[in-house]
C-alpha cells in the first residue's frame, strides 16, 4: 500500500505548531506496519541550509494557477528511511515565514495543484493521499472534480486530517476561476460556496474518502454549533466517513530516559528522587527560591484559545497559594505584556519567558511537578502527552483531546492521572488547582500518579495502527471498484 503525506509543514524542517509533528512522526510508525509511506511539503526559504544541500532535483514543470504558468520542481530528501518530496517555487515560498501573507490562498492553490501535477513525475502513484488542514483541502475536491477523468488517478483515494477547524482559507469567490480555473457550477452551497466566499476546507470535508480529527472527543465537539465554526452541518452529513484518532508523541525525542537537554536523566523507578534535580536547575536557572514548593509549568501559544483569559482572572489569588509558576511561549501582546507585569510583581515565585527554547521547554516539562492546560477549545494537545511522559502531573480542561488523555484522578477508587475540571471558568481552574495541591502533600498519592502518567503509552504506535486500518478500508475498496 501506498500513502503520499501532503502538508504545509512538518518537522524537522520547518514547525509552527503541532500539525508539524504530527507530519514528522506519523509517516514513520505508518512505514513500520509495511506501507510505503512519503510526504510532499513547500520547500521554504527559511528551511536549514543543512538540509536544502542535501536534497536532489528530481523534475522540473509548470503549474497552471488559473490565468498563470507558474514554475515547479519538486526535489528529493530521505530521512528515517523516509522519502520527502519539496516543491519549490522562489516567488510562492522563499520568504521569511511559512503563513501570514496576503497571497497564501494563492500560495497553497498552487501547492495544491503541484502536489496532483507532480505525480507522473514522481512516480509514484499512491492509493492514498492523506491531506491536512485548509492549505491542502483542496486536493480531494480537484482529485474528483478535476483530475479524476484521468485513468491514472481514477483509484486514489483521499483522507482529509482536521487539525484545527478554526483556520478554514476562506477565499473570495473570484479564487474559483482565478486559481483554480474552475468552473461556476461548483460555486453551490453543497460544494465550495461559503457565506458569499470560497472555503478550501469544505473542499475537503464535502470531497474526501474519509475525514479524520485528532481525538474522538473533538470529532463529537465539532459538530455542534458551538465548535464547528459553522462547518458542522457539513461534518453531520460526513457523520459516517468522520473518525477522531488521538495523536502521539515521538517517543524518541520526548525521553527523560536519554534526553541530552536534561540536566538529570530519570525513568519511572526513579523519577520521585531524579526529577528534584531537575526542579531545582530551573529553580536556580530563574532565580526562584529553591523551596519544596510544587512548580507548575504553562508551555503554551499564548492566545485565548489556550485558556490564557482564566489565568489572568485569578493569577492574583493564584499566587497566594504555596505555588511557583513559570509560563514559556509568545503570543498575544495582552498576554505577553500581562505575563511581564505579573513578573515583576511576583518575582519571587512567577517567572514569564516571552520566546521559545526547544531546550528549555524540555527542561522545563522535566523539572515541572504539575502542568497547567485550561484551553478553551483543543483539537488533541501535544503538552500534556508530554508533560505525562516527564512525570509533569497535568491539568487541564475536559475538552478535545485533553477530556481523551488526562482522567482526573480519583481518591475513592485511585484512578487517574492528572486533575481536570469541565466549566470553562476561572474559580472552577482554581478550584482544581487547589485540589492537586491537596494532592501533592499525600507523597503517596503523588508517587503513585508520576508513575502512572509516565507509563501511559502515548507513543505514535496506537495511532499509526488506526490510520493503517483507515487505509485499508479504502484500499480494499477502491479495490472492489476495479474489479465490479
Amino acid at each position: 500500500m501506498k500513502v503520499l503525506f501532503a502538508v504545509s509543514e512538518c518537522v524537522p524542517f520547518i514547525k509552527s505548531g503541532g500539525l508539524a509533528d504530527v507530519a514528522g512522526s506519523l509517516p514513520k510508525e505508518i512505514k513500520r506496519l509495511g506501507t510505503d509511506v512519503r510526504v510532499i511539503m513547500p520547500k521554504y526559504g527559511t528551511i536549514s541550509d543543512t538540509y536544502k544541500q542535501g536534497m536532489k532535483k528530481i523534475s522540473e514543470f509548470t503549474v497552471q494557477v488559473g490565468w498563470r504558468n507558474q514554475y515547479c520542481a519538486i526535489e528529493e530528501y530521505t530521512l528515517d528511511h523516509v522519502t520527502f518530496y519539496f516543491v519549490d517555487n522562489e516567488q510562492y515560498f522563499s520568504r521569511g515565514r511559512m503563513y501570514g501573507y496576503d497571497d497564501d490562498g494563492e500560495r497553497f492553490a498552487y501547492f495544491s495543484q503541484a502536489v496532483l501535477e507532480s505525480l507522473p513525475r514522481l512516480s509514484f502513484y499512491p492509493d492514498v493521499i492523506h491531506c491536512h488542514d485548509w492549505h491542502t483541502g483542496m486536493i480531494p475536491f480537484l482529485l474528483t472534480r478535476k483530475y479524476s477523468w484521468r485513468k491514472e488517478y481514477a483509484s486514489i483515494k483521499t483522507v482529509f486530517t482536521i487539525h484545527n477547524l478554526q483556520f478554514q482559507g476562506i477565499m473570495p469567490r473570484e479564487a474559483l476561476h482565478d486559481l483554480f480555473s474552475l468552473e461556476d457550477k461548483y460555486f453551490n452551497i453543497e460544494e465550495l460556496e461559503f457565506y458569499g466566499n470560497i472555503n478550501f476546507m469544505k473542499g475537503a470535508l464535502v470531497a474526501a474518502d474519509k475525514i479524520t480529527t485528532v481525538s474522538p472527543t473533538y470529532m463529537n465537539e465539532i459538530q455542534t454549533d458551538y465548535f464547528g465554526e459553522r462547518l458542522n452541518g457539513v461534518l453531520n452529513k460526513r457523520k459516517a466517513d468522520l473518525s477522531g484518532i488521538v495523536n502521539g508523541i515521538d517517543g524518541e525525542i520526548y525521553n527523560p530516559e536519554n534526553n541530552e537537554c536534561l540536566v538529570q536523566n530519570f525513568r519511572v523507578s526513579d523519577a520521585e528522587h531524579l526529577k528534584l534535580k531537575n526542579k531545582r536547575f530551573i529553580q536556580e536557572k530563574f532565580a526562584l527560591p529553591k523551596t519544596d514548593a510544587p512548580l507548575m509549568t504553562m508551555i503554551t501559544r499564548l492566545t485565548k484559545q489556550k485558556g490564557l483569559e482564566l489565568v489572568r482572572g485569578v493569577f492574583h489569588e493564584l499566587m497566594h497559594e504555596d505555588i511557583q509558576l513559570i509560563v514559556l511561549g509568545t503570543g498575544d501582546p495582552e498576554f505577553e505584556d500581562f505575563f511581564r507585569s505579573m513578573e515583576h510583581q511576583y518575582g519571587g515565585k512567577f517567572k514569564a519567558y516571552i520566546g521559545f527554547d526547544e531546550s528549555l521547554a524540555h527542561q522545563l516539562y522535566a523539572g515541572a511537578d504539575l502542568f497547567l492546560m485550561p484551553s478553551k477549545f483543543e483539537p488533541c494537545g501535544l503538552g500534556q502527552l508530554i508533560a505525562l511522559a516527564y512525570g509533569a502531573i497535568p491539568i487541564v480542561r475536559e475538552t478535545g483531546g485533553l477530556n481523551d488523555t488526562v482522567l482526573s484522578y480519583n481518591e475513592v477508587t485511585d484512578e487517574g492521572n492528572g486533575f481536570s475540571f469541565t466549566n470553562f471558568n476561572a474559580h472552577d481552574m482554581l478550584a482544581t488547582i487547589r485540589r492537586a495541591l491537596f494532592f501533592y502533600k499525600q507523597k503517596d498519592v503523588w508517587s503513585t500518579l508520576i508513575k502512572r502518567a509516565m507509563l501511559m503509552n502515548n507513543s505514535w504506535s496506537q495511532s499509526a495502527y488506526k490510520y493503517h486500518q483507515l487505509y485499508s478500508e479504502l484500499q480494499l475498496r477502491s479495490d472492489a471498484h476495479v474489479l465490479k
